[in-house]
């Protein structure tokens, strides 16, 4: 079934608690384990249908945010997911306590039995309209951003696909297209300021209410980090700070020299070579036909999964007005399918959208039968690795997309993921002293955010745009908003996928197999536990980050970038 028949129907809160309760009884009264399990199953068809029309109303309704219908469905849902979560707590609370607890772990995986916990800590009716304004008040920025109408050079671009024109070969065009970005930004700073203000005070009352000393400790129940902590991610930072920043510093001092100039200007920032950055040779059909081949090549249930989003249609690629920006990976479970949504813009990262997001959407393809479904994805941190790495294993078609780029499109992909480290850890830092210190305003936050950009990014040049430095870059992170603390995930991701790349580099022969080991492991371990399982190293265990960085650098000491 294609995805355009899909259908979405409104779900009916009144006959959704009332089967709920009805079935929460059954769990209550259950004499046997049999007649406990039936009533378990039951109430996770009836949630995950729940959510099935959730995620097909997200879908349609970020591919088009003007479309009045499911702009309209996603109000509905910004008040109702809070009360799903109530609806779903009452299974999580007799499920934990129930008398068959442990029988039931026998049959389904701990990690069932974390979320649930962690959901009940996370919720209580008290804080449902708290809720209910967090979601409204990030659907008023995610709106703010996909609204954009940006006049340039005769043509009106959004956010999005305003990006291809940034990283132009013409310096006039990408210091224009720049400066049009963030002028948008700036003609709305004073909204996204009071946007964030609202967020992180509604925030924070929701993790006081719920009895957590301040929204950090609330952000990690929620992110359900399991095996770590706010230390570890302390540490991890300082580890980043010690071992990547100086790799990454010697990248951007190889760009200078590249480009012969002394600082890097923010429009040269994303600007690798005088002879311009990578670009894919073809259009958005062609490189899906060369992605298809490519997942065929690779491996055949690879081949087998990309055949089922291209038949059902269930990717939407290409920036259009309207149009939310970004690009993720969901899942619908009454179809078993994943989707994949982003924003073509004629850049290099059109075809890591084609293996990013195809490596999110392989990994919930492969666990999509995982019952109970809160199974199916592992948690955030763990889902990017599937993604990451995929980026890599995909490094042997890239001439087929890049062609004679292809040399640049490997320095510049590695060097990305280098450079991206230090970025992720601002991101996460930046997250951290705003919850820490709730009562910031909004200029004091700008200027945590450029002393820490200071820190983790120092090669930054804004003399350009003096917007961006009073500290305001952190506006087009949209996970900031949206998902608090979702970002330091992908750093430790990609140092897991780093050293998949390292195997690769070594002609591993069992690289792949330990991939799909864990794509089809879906969330019944937690992170560690699923790194080790791809017989990887722990990113927080002492001497990975040196370890990665050294032999990374050693592959640069070969390479003479001035000849790409």
């Amino acid at each position: 079934m294609k995805f355009k028949d899909y259908k979405y129907e409104r779900t009916n809160f009144d006959t959704l608690k009332s089967e709920i309760d009805k079935l929460v009884e059954q769990l209550k009264h259950a004499d046997t384990y049999e007649v406990f399990k039936t009533a378990f199953d039951k109430a996770d068809e009836v949630l995950s249908h729940a959510e099935s029309m959730y995620s097909l109303m997200h879908v349609r309704h970020t591919i088009d945010t003007t479309d009045a219908f499911y702009d309209a469905e996603n109000t509905f849902w910004d008040e109702h997911i809070p009360i799903l979560m109530g609806i779903s707590s009452k299974i999580s609370k007799i499920v934990l306590d129930s008398p068959f607890r442990s029988e039931l772990e026998k049959d389904v995986p701990m990690t069932y039995f974390w979320k649930a916990e962690n959901a009940l800590k996370s919720y209580d009716e008290k804080v449902v309209g708290d809720l209910q304004e967090e979601n409204r008040l990030v659907s008023e920025y995610e709106k703010l951003i996909a609204k954009a109408q940006i006049e340039f050079e005769g043509e009106t671009y959004t956010l999005a696909s305003l990006g291809g024109k940034m990283d132009d070969p013409d310096v006039a065009t990408r210091e224009g297209a720049h400066k049009a970005y963030w002028g948008y930004m700036e003609e709305h700073e004073s909204e996204i300021d009071d946007i964030y203000d609202r967020l992180v005070k509604v925030r924070t009352k929701i993790a006081k209410e719920l009895g957590f000393n301040n929204f950090i400790e609330l952000g990690y129940v929620r992110m359900n980090r399991f095996d770590y902590n706010a230390d570890d991610v302390a540490t991890y930072r300082k580890q980043i700070l010690s071992d990547v920043v100086p790799v990454a510093t010697r990248l951007y001092d190889a760009q200078k020299k590249r480009l012969g100039v002394d600082t890097l200007a923010v429009y040269n920032n994303g600007y690798e070579f005088t002879t311009g950055n990578p670009t894919p040779k073809y259009d958005k059909d062609q490189m899906v036909k060369i992605a298809q081949n490519m997942y065929h090549e690779l491996s055949e249930p690879t081949g087998e999964f990309f055949d089922y989003m291209v038949n059902n249609e269930l990717l939407d690629l290409v920036a259009k007005p309207g149009k939310r920006g970004g690009g993720y990976c969901t899942f619908i479970s009454d179809y078993a399918s994943p989707f994949i949504f982003s924003n073509f813009n004629g850049t290099a990262g059109d075809v890591d959208v084609l293996t990013h997001e195809a490596g999110h959407a392989f990994q919930v393809y492969s666990s999509r039968n995982i019952k109970p479904s809160d199974c199916i994805w592992p948690t955030y941190e763990s889902a990017e690795i599937h993604s990451m790495s995929m980026e890599f294993f995909a490094w042997p078609w890239m001439p087929k997309f890049f062609e004679e780029d292809v040399e640049k499109y490997y320095y510049t992909h590695l060097g990305g993921a280098i450079k991206f480290l230090p970025y992720g850890i601002t991101v996460d830092h930046f997250q951290h002293e705003v919850y820490a210190n709730p009562e910031m305003t909004p200029a004091e936050r700008k200027t945590t955010w450029r002393k820490l950009e200071k820190q983790y990014l120092p090669h930054k040049d804004y003399s350009d745009i003096p917007f961006l430095d009073k500290g305001t870059w952190w506006f087009r992170q949209a996970h900031i908003f949206s998902d608090p603390f979702y970002y330091v995930d992908y750093t430790l991701a990609q140092v897991v996928a780093l050293q998949f790349w390292l195997r690769l580099q070594n002609k591993d022969a069992n690289a792949f197999a330990d991939y799909y080991e864990i794509c089809k492991l879906g969330g019944t371990l937690p992170f560690r536990q699923i790194v080790a399982k791809a017989n990887l190293k722990d990113p927080f265990s002492e001497g990975c980050l040196a370890d990665v960085m050294d032999k990374i650098s050693q592959y640069y000491d070969t390479i003479d970038d001035t000849k790409l």
